[in-house]
């Protein structure tokens, strides 16, 4: 019976959650990126962030995606509830200091906040394997064609 109404408010906790959603179109994204300092962050620009969160999550706030291990990846991000946040359900680190629903509504900056710390580390943007796959080494410039803006990239990280 506690399992059941686990369930319960899981999903109404995410019926909550999906109204106030977003999926972001890229150019808005890219604007909304910029203005919260990614544009050159650590040495990326916004179109590595637009490539990894279009693979991560397909600009989709609401994404959530469940992993064999048993933790789930939240957001616009998909940040680990094992590392990241908490989800209530399965043990996590919960270095981002957050409530992994938290992640899943229109306002990012609480998952910005938490991308900036995850790509301070020394993996940088390489701790997204979608990141690793299509987008490092890659011409990223098509990311932000028509966004009226520029790309500030480090050439250390794009030779």
């Amino acid at each position: 019976m506690k399992a059941w109404g686990t369930v319960v408010v899981t999903l109404a906790t995410l019926m909550v959650v999906t109204v106030d959603a977003k999926i972001y179109e890229r150019c808005e994204l890219a604007a909304r990126l910029e203005r919260a300092g990614l544009n050159g962050y650590k040495g990326y620009g916004v179109g590595d962030w637009l490539c990894m969160a279009h693979y991560e999550s397909g600009f989709d706030t609401a994404f959530v995606d469940h992993n064999p291990d048993g933790s789930s990846e939240y957001g616009i991000f998909q940040l680990n509830s094992a590392w990241w946040c908490d989800n209530g359900i399965t043990p996590t680190k919960n270095l981002c200091h957050m409530d992994c629903h938290d992640l899943l509504n229109r306002h990012i900056l609480d998952d910005i906040m938490c991308a900036k710390q995850i790509v301070s580390s020394q993996n940088g943007l390489s701790a997204w394997t979608s990141w690793r796959l299509h987008c490092s080494g890659h011409d990223l410039s098509e990311w932000l064609k028509g966004c009226d803006m520029h790309v500030k990239i480090d050439p250390k990280i794009h030779p």
